[in-house]
């Protein structure tokens, strides 16, 4: 007799609303619902496989900052390089053609001083099935004669007084090769008037030619021009 009274004591003990469960439910955000079940879920390896959409949904719902919405997309960091001599004016003062004309525009030109001009480098280039059909770089030999060409458009403006009829690459020295230049990289390169004797026609220059900031070939370079008489 004194069991059934205990029993039904403790019956009525668990059945018996507490206080506690009389308060309004607070509301809880989808972050704390997630989070239940995610820990519920966890607990059998079919529920595990049933709360990965929930995993995902938890993921996106609670992020509360998003980086990526203030950055400027890649296509619009980079600015384009300005043309101040574009390819057409370039065939018009260099008698280099295809295969040979390795200067793509001038972006930079400071009168009988010094000239900054581009070559893209692309893979559809006569040169790379040959060197090398496996690791396409560009030959040394064609960068030095790239350089050339944008020192040849500094001497044979009017403010120096070359020709194009009488230009000539005379020699070069000290060239180094600091890096490989492999298809889709931007050539830049910088001739620099050194010294000039118009009595016997040389000029000396000094050129710089890089890649995404950094050198990739330098040197000196002899210039020969005469008049177009």
């Amino acid at each position: 007799m004194a069991s059934k009274a205990f029993s039904h004591s403790l019956l009525s003990q668990i059945t018996s609303p507490s206080p506690i469960s009389n308060r309004r439910p607070e509301t809880t955000s989808l972050c704390s619902v997630n989070r239940c079940t995610l820990r519920s879920a966890s607990r059998s390896p079919f529920l595990s496989l049933q709360s990965k959409p929930n995993q995902s949904s938890f993921t996106a719902n609670c992020s509360s900052t998003d980086s990526s919405k203030d950055e400027t997309p890649i296509e619009l960091r980079f600015p384009a390089f300005p043309t101040v001599i574009d390819i057409n004016q370039i065939r018009e003062i260099l008698p280099h053609r295809f295969p040979f004309l390795l200067v793509d525009r001038v972006i930079e030109y400071n009168p009988g001083v010094s000239a900054v001009g581009i070559k893209n480098v692309t893979i559809n280039d006569n040169f790379f099935p040959g060197h090398f059909p496996e690791r396409p770089i560009m030959p040394g030999v064609l960068m030095v004669e790239a350089m050339a060409q944008v020192g040849g458009l500094v001497m044979l403006q009017p403010d120096v007084g070359g020709s194009r009829d009488n230009f000539f690459f005379a020699g070069i020295d000290k060239v180094r090769f600091r890096k490989p230049v492999v298809a889709g990289d931007t050539l830049v390169m910088r001739m620099t008037l050194i010294k000039l004797q118009k009595r016997f026609g040389i000029a000396k220059m000094e050129g710089k030619a890089y890649v995404g900031g950094e050198v990739v070939c330098e040197g000196e370079f002899l210039m020969a021009m005469g008049s177009s008489e």
